[in-house]
Order: structure tokens, then C-alpha cells, then sequence
């Protein structure tokens, strides 16, 4: 391990703990030449390797923090925090590791994706769907944010019905 702040690759680990459920080791090391600590941090790399169908039939390898990037810039500016999009995430590959082996089309992800943003925030959901569904004019658009709404409607309708009884 290189150390931070002389570059020599000579650092011992005096500490080793488990952090975030035991899903990752903090490591507290020493560097032999200049005597400074630092910390590192190990977690293991979730092997998913499957390959995405893209839409012109070209495949390339799922990557996590693509998915990732797409729902960060969805929900860029809005009340989601990035623990909420890793747990999204996770609860997505579940899915798709159980019901894919090898390939997955990327109709399927983003399909995904959008049901579970529409659940989480609507404007992100709508912005995620503009560009997954390639929305190809501002009608579009506003007919997906008009579904959204409606659909909103319909769910707070629900509950002050349950609590006006």
C-alpha cells in the first residue's frame, strides 16, 4: 500500500476493523519510512457479470456505476440522497441477478429503473423516462408528467380517505 503522503510503498496495518455491516474492513496502517498513519478501506467487488443488450444489438458489460450516474443525474437537485440510489441499486440487481444468467436487455434496465424512480420522486422519475424513453417532443413529456400526477392524486386520495373515517 502506498502511503498518502511520502509515496513509499512500505506501510504496516496496526488495526483492522469491520465497518457497514461487515461489508467492508477499515484498515489503520503505519508507513515505515516517514512514520505517518493512514487509513484504508477494503470491500469486496460484487462480481455481476452479466453483459447488457443495448439497443442497436451491441453488447457491452453491466457496470454498476453507470446505472448509478443515470439515476444521480435524474435526481439531480432533488430530496434523494445517494444512500436511497444505492439502495435502489441493490434492490435491482437482486432482481436481475435472479432472473438473468448471461444477458440482459437494456429495455429491461431501464424499464426497471424508471418504476422504481417513480416510486422514490416523480420529477426524477420523469426526467429518468425522457431520456430512456427518448421522448421525442414536449407533448411527450407533459403526458408522462400528467400520468404522474394523476397517479399521485389517486395514491394521497387513498390515505385521507383511510384517515377521514
Amino acid at each position: 500500500m502506498e502511503c498518502p503522503f511520502c509515496k513509499a510503498r512500505d506501510a504496516r496495518v496496526v488495526d483492522s476493523r469491520e465497518t457497514d455491516g461487515g461489508k467492508t474492513i477499515r484498515r489503520r496502517r503505519v508507513c515505515q519510512v516517514c512514520g505517518r498513519r493512514f487509513t484504508t478501506y477494503e470491500k469486496a467487488e460484487p462480481v455481476v457479470r452479466l453483459t447488457v443488450i443495448k439497443k442497436d444489438g451491441s453488447r457491452v458489460p453491466y457496470d454498476r456505476s453507470k446505472v448509478l450516474a443515470g439515476l444521480k443525474k435524474a435526481c439531480y437537485k432533488r430530496a434523494v440522497s445517494d444512500e436511497q440510489l444505492e439502495e435502489l441499486v441493490d434492490r435491482f440487481e437482486e432482481r436481475l441477478l435472479g432472473r438473468f444468467d448471461r444477458e440482459v436487455p437494456s429495455q429491461y434496465i431501464g424499464q426497471e429503473l424508471a418504476e422504481e424512480l417513480k416510486k422514490l420522486d416523480g420529477v426524477a422519475y420523469v426526467r429518468f423516462a425522457s431520456v430512456y424513453r427518448e421522448f421525442r417532443d414536449v407533448g411527450e413529456f407533459i403526458t408522462e408528467a400528467r400520468e404522474v400526477m394523476e397517479h399521485r392524486a389517486q395514491s394521497s386520495s387513498g390515505q385521507k380517505k383511510l384517515f377521514e373515517s
